[in-house]
């Protein structure tokens, strides 16, 4: 059975270089001259005119109008210039950014914005024009909007191929000593063929320090830990605790497998809890996460331990899917999951996002198996998140609490990203500006510091323990902190106590904060929502 794809879906960015602060962008130069007007906006220095700076009509007139050296653009379109590229940007941002009345005046001639190559020069303007207001913490409201190559953005959207090693890096600290350590290693992958593990901690690469403090050592460590391409080879020192390892690793592109882990645990009450990774909502979980959830379902699970610890956030509608398999059909029916909310130009396309209740399996712009979910009908979940833990993901967190789901939050601070947006492609480039803030079924989507766990009148403290990620137990060990602490917290609604010296639940939530999980995709790290012509 095939029939057009319904529905909303969406994605969360964290895109933050290694060892610098975020940026935004998906790999050009991310960087904003100094401003020459009061207010923190990228100023008009050359004196261009209102029409250099403001848009100069919609951008369907100059959509697809590419520079003649704009080599990720189809020959047959490089027929204009950058100069209409940038037109076609500041249109683009006027007619769908979720703040545009916040978009900075931006001379688009100046030398910050034309830089040689095409899409570094696209890439440094859009990072130009998002707006520069900040949360309640004082963070970037806008760090999460970002610029891609559509070819490789179509790769990973699509499969879940991306070029690297299979490790997930996790950062201690961004200045020295950074303890730069393997989260994950994807299995199968060249890493996995090494032999490396989790908790590994990285000693150099290519003979730099790990701990190396000059711009040109940090820009050695970024290109070795973050290939761009396939068959980039890097030699890494690791340590593994006073054991010392060597790896000569060769980037591949790597298909992700976004349920690596579901097993059924036996609770200290006896009863059964399903323990589920998932890791990426790209497309293939649809079908791995519907084949874990009917095995839990058979089995007989009470309570479900959700590890979104490395879910930086994918298609929203596989969220939903996930959030009614958890909930059932009869919490769930005729409540929206996530209300999608646009700019004031854009209110009538404000839509909401049901919680789905039959399959989708998108292939070629339809669904193909549109069958019944399983369901488990849980009033309580308990979800692993930190720092990592982001927008699609943060959705599941905020729709099921929508609905009167007892969410339990083990580990610290989710990302705050409760917005999303839909690729734009243009000459080559697909371009991801903030469009829309998604709010559940009680209205609320205010959680753009994060979730954490915690007590108070916030919406964004929830329920549950304050928990360090554990890297030196593997994903699944029941002595791994924090799902010994989801399986503690099921019979005594008790938290472990946090080790000596270490921060209160409030300041840990401040540390996990800092961009701990290195760069990652941005299809892997995003609220998206896509055309309805796949779905």
């Amino acid at each position: 059975m095939s029939v057009s794809i319904r529905g909303s879906a969406a994605m969360a960015i964290i895109l933050c270089g290694l060892l610098a602060a975020c940026g935004g962008g998906g790999g050009g130069s991310a960087t904003t001259p100094p401003s020459n007007n009061s207010g923190g906006s990228s100023g008009n220095a050359s004196g261009g005119s209102s029409a250099d700076i403001d848009p100069a009509g919609p951008s369907s007139s100059f959509a697809q109008q590419c520079a003649a050296a704009n080599t990720l653009a189809p020959a047959a379109q490089r027929t204009a210039t950058l100069a209409t590229e940038k037109k076609w940007l500041r249109a683009y941002f006027d007619e769908a950014y979720l703040w545009r009345d916040e978009v900075p005046r931006v001379d688009p001639s100046l030398a910050a914005y034309n830089l040689g190559d095409t899409y570094a020069s696209m890439d440094a303007y859009f990072e130009a024009l998002k707006s520069r207001n900040v949360t309640d913490t004082g963070a970037p409201r806008d760090r999460f909007s970002f610029t891609y190559p559509t070819d490789k953005w179509n790769a990973l959207a699509q499969s879940g191929v991306e070029a690297g090693y299979g490790i997930e890096w996790k950062l201690g600290a961004t200045t020295p000593p950074r303890r730069i350590r393997v989260a994950y290693v994807e299995a199968g992958s060249p890493a996995a063929a090494a032999g490396l593990m989790r908790g590994d901690e990285l000693v150099s690469v290519d003979g730099v320090s790990a701990d190396v403090a000059t711009a040109a050592g940090v820009d050695t460590l970024n290109a070795a830990l973050f290939p761009e391409a396939r068959d980039a080879r890097h030699s890494f020192n690791f340590k593994r605790g006073d054991t010392a390892l060597t790896a000569s690793l060769t980037s591949a592109d790597i298909a992700r497998t976004p349920v690596p882990q579901s097993r059924v645990l036996t609770l200290p009450s006896g009863q059964r809890a399903g323990y589920l990774v998932f890791n990426d909502h790209v497309l293939p979980a649809e079908r791995q996460l519907i084949t874990a959830i009917t095995s839990f379902q058979t089995q007989g699970v009470k309570e479900l331990i959700l590890d979104l610890r490395y879910n930086g956030g994918g298609y929203l509608f596989i969220a939903s899917e996930l959030a009614t398999m958890i909930a059932g059909t009869a919490r769930t029916a005729g409540q929206p999951f996530e209300t999608l909310k646009y700019n004031a130009k854009r209110s009538s396309e404000n839509e909401t996002t049901p919680f789905y209740t039959d399959s989708c399996i998108a292939a070629n712009g339809l669904c193909t198996d549109v069958k019944p979910l399983p369901t488990l009908n849980l009033s309580r979940v308990y979800v692993l998140a930190q720092s990592g833990t982001c927008s699609a993901s943060e959705a599941i967190i905020n729709g099921l609490r929508g609905v009167n789901v007892d969410v339990v939050l083990i580990g610290g601070k989710t990302c705050g990203k409760p917005y999303g947006f839909t690729a734009k492609n243009n000459c080559g480039i697909s371009y991801f500006p903030i469009e829309f803030t998604g709010v559940n079924a009680k209205g609320f989507g205010d959680y753009a510091d994060g979730f954490e766990p915690g007590t108070g009148s916030a919406q964004r403290l929830v329920n549950g323990c304050a928990v360090d990620d554990d890297l030196d137990h593997a994903l699944g060990d029941t002595q791994e902190a924090m799902l010994a602490a989801a399986i503690n917290h099921t019979s005594t609604g008790q938290c472990p106590a946090r080790p000596q010296g270490s921060a209160s639940v409030r300041a840990q939530a401040a540390t996990d904060a800092a961009p701990l999980l290195a760069q990652r995709h941005p299809a892997r790290s995003n609220r998206l929502r896509l055309p309805l012509t796949t779905r």
